[in-house]
């Protein structure tokens, strides 16, 4: 990488040089290349960050975030509808279980 930064800098000078390029063309030729370096480096290293953080089991803050205002309107919602059964069945609703029917067991001393 190193090698390819000097390359590229013999390259734009010796242009400058010949005169085929003014110096202000190379330096935002130049500026130009190191901002998209640094913008590739950035995504580079964003994504091994991830990956890593990945692996130890952590999530993001927005992601966190996001899950637990999911679990508030969860929350929320499921409240009212079991607050609703539960005063019904309190005031004195009757329950409608069956019961099972009675087994019928031999008398010790019935058997002949």
């Amino acid at each position: 990488m190193v090698n390819d930064i000097f390359a590229t800098l013999r390259t734009y000078l010796s242009k400058v040089t010949d005169g085929d390029k003014s110096a202000s063309e190379v330096a935002a030729t130049l500026n130009q290349w190191l901002r998209e370096g640094g913008e590739a480096l950035k995504i580079k290293i964003e994504d091994e960050v991830e990956r890593s953080v990945s692996k130890m089991g952590f999530v993001k803050r927005g992601e966190f975030e996001a899950l637990k205002e999911e679990v508030a309107r969860f929350k929320l919602s499921s409240a009212p509808a079991s607050t609703k059964a539960s005063p019904t069945r309190r005031a004195g609703a009757k329950k409608t279980a069956k019961k099972s029917p009675a087994r019928k067991t031999p008398k010790k001393g019935a058997h002949k």
